[in-house]
């Protein structure tokens, strides 16, 4: 029975890999996938040689401190550049857009179209069609002024 358990316990470690890789894409952290890759060598390794558990485990925690922190500093090395660092931060992409006063900017506040949307502003005092530069963002609100 001992000997039925030793041959399929590398089953068991192909599973927790498959595990850490799916929980690796579930909750992204660039950690469990280190793991997950130990994990799938120590099955392989419990396959190809007769080892006993303990020794399994072993090899496993080993694997996996040496490939989290392999993994880090490869990855400290060559960080991962997004393609369009702005993408999720609306403000920040219309910095440098032309704008039109829809609704008359008085007392440091109003409304702006840009595109097909209108958009709160601040900034300084104008009336309806004039047409402003956006200089930042405060949240929502865009920061505006006159066009140089």
């Amino acid at each position: 029975m001992d000997e039925l358990m030793n041959l399929e316990v590398h089953y068991t470690w192909l599973a927790i890999g498959l595990v850490l890789a799916i929980a690796e894409m579930a909750i992204p952290g660039v950690f469990l996938i280190w793991m997950a890759g130990a994990a799938l060598i120590t099955g392989l390794v419990a396959w190809l040689l007769p080892i006993g558990l303990p020794l399994q485990i072993v090899i496993f925690a080993l694997l996996s401190i040496i490939a989290v922190f392999t993994g880090k500093r490869v990855l400290k090395d060559h960080p991962v550049v997004a393609a369009d660092p702005k993408m999720n931060q609306r403000g920040e992409r219309v910095v440098g857009e032309t704008v039109v006063v829809t609704q008359a900017i008085e007392g440091g506040s109003g409304r702006v179209r840009l595109g097909d949307s209108e958009w709160l502003a601040k900034g300084a005092d104008a009336i309806v069609g004039t047409r402003l530069k956006v200089v930042g963002h405060d949240g929502v609100v865009l920061v505006v002024e006159p066009m140089a």
